[in-house]
């Protein structure tokens, strides 16, 4: 076997457990989704009964007494199930503060979306839930069933299942089977039953359109304080970058013309060694003023176009990297450039930081949106770098500049970076903004 068959059977093998790694760390957090709305939907069914009596009680006039307290449990329960879905993902934003009485709650389209999220809960929640807590069970009990099958008693059944019984050690093992099948519904089915359990609070449990407009507002607001501050940013890297190179360059080329023009009549050898010294510092002025002017929009981009300008990044990469760019027409020339530095940066992180083998560049056009992904195989703890973490990927300032510049596109960010990787860079930008 060659080398070369060895790292890239080594490579696979690392794939391989990357792989199984984020999927049982995908199954685990589903399930804890799971569980945890399971206890809100144990919750939900005496709060729908007490909505359901209330309701009853109305007809005869004795629910205008029961329903303020009635609302009060329902809005309760709906803040918190808001609250457990903030721990998984965006926080549904809560409304103002629902009506407890109950004329003008039955005229209130919030009530009415948390009655209609209470009974989703409160039935198909409650399942989802309750097979989050069976399932895993039900797979270490079969699964572990060899190690303990002599101890249970002759006519108790052998399965989760609650069918059949094991008499030989091929019935003890035919149990594992049905383990290993639970177990990878588990991992492959639990994902998706925690989003169908979260999905109706997301969508019933969100404000309406006017909190929408206010959380639009807010995001606008801060995206320009994103862009002035990226501005001022990149001014201050500007300055700092002409005083401390180009421009103290340029105060040598000064000085030694300066004594040459002194030393040209006595010394002609010395003159020529200042004028010497002096070419050579001009040549470094320019080219650190070139090195800026790339900084502030590089020519390449508008040359070769972002497809040409990310091949270049990825040709001078020291990792090994490949390119997918699929960009039918061209975008803003602040969009392509703010596209270009944010795969510089993280090619640069590649390199530098992660000790990845490859790494992957993906850009895509659709929808007037610009998409582009940066991954690599390497040791990964980049998001503990990005939130000022000790990290073995660092690079998290290089990072949070980046994040600005897309903010001020009013574009997306997103970077995930476990330990022991692997990292995934992902942007998207408006095309024609």
């Amino acid at each position: 076997m060659t080398s070369g068959q060895t790292t890239g059977d080594a490579e696979r093998d690392s794939g391989l457990r990357q792989t199984a790694a984020r999927t049982a760390g995908s199954a685990a957090a589903a399930l804890a989704q799971l569980v945890g709305g399971l206890g809100t939907a144990f919750l939900a069914l005496p709060v729908l009964l007490c909505v359901a009596f209330t309701a009853a009680a109305s007809l005869v006039g004795a629910g205008l007494l029961l329903a303020p307290a009635t609302l009060r449990a329902l809005h309760a329960l709906a803040a918190r199930e808001r609250a457990r879905l903030a721990r998984w993902g965006p926080e549904p934003a809560a409304p103002d503060d629902p009506p407890t009485r109950l004329r003008p709650a039955l005229a209130d389209p919030t009530t009415r979306r948390e009655l209609r999220w209470l009974v989703r809960h409160a039935t198909s929640g409650l399942l989802l839930g309750l097979c989050g807590l069976v399932l895993p069970v039900a797979a270490v009990r079969d699964i572990s069933f060899p190690l303990w099958w002599r101890l249970v008693p002759a006519d108790a059944t052998s399965t989760s299942l609650g069918v059949g019984t094991a008499e030989s050690w091929p019935d003890a093992l035919a149990v594992v089977l049905l383990g290993l099948g639970w177990a990878a519904v588990v991992l492959g089915l639990t994902p998706g039953m925690a989003r169908l359990q979260a999905n109706p609070g997301r969508r019933l449990l969100t404000a309406g359109p006017e909190a929408d407009l206010s959380l639009r507002v807010a995001e606008l607001a801060a995206t320009r304080a994103a862009a002035l501050d990226a501005h001022a940013t990149e001014l201050r890297r500007i300055e700092r970058s002409l005083h401390d190179g180009a421009q103290n360059r340029l105060v040598t080329v000064t000085v030694l013309l300066g004594a040459a023009r002194r030393m040209a009549s006595g010394d002609p050898a010395g003159a020529d060694e200042l004028l010497e010294r002096a070419q050579s510092a001009a040549e470094q002025a320019l080219a650190e003023l070139r090195s800026v002017a790339r900084g502030i929009l590089p020519p390449v981009l508008a040359d070769r176009g972002l497809a040409g300008a990310l091949a270049g990044l990825a040709a001078d990469c020291a990792v090994p990297c490949r390119i997918d760019v699929d960009v039918p027409e061209r975008c803003a020339a602040s969009v392509e450039a703010t596209a270009y530095f944010a795969v510089a940066e993280g090619l640069t992180n590649v390199a530098k930081h992660s000790g990845a083998h490859q790494a992957v560049v993906t850009v895509r056009s659709s929808g007037g949106r610009l998409r582009l992904r940066v991954e690599d195989d390497g040791r990964g703890g980049a998001e503990a770098a990005l939130h000022g973490g000790a990290s073995g990927a660092g690079g998290g300032s290089g990072l949070t500049g980046i994040r600005r510049r897309i903010a001020a596109h009013d574009g997306d960010f997103s970077l995930s970076s476990p330990l022991g990787g692997p990292t995934t860079l992902e942007v998207e930008l408006p095309c024609g903004s």
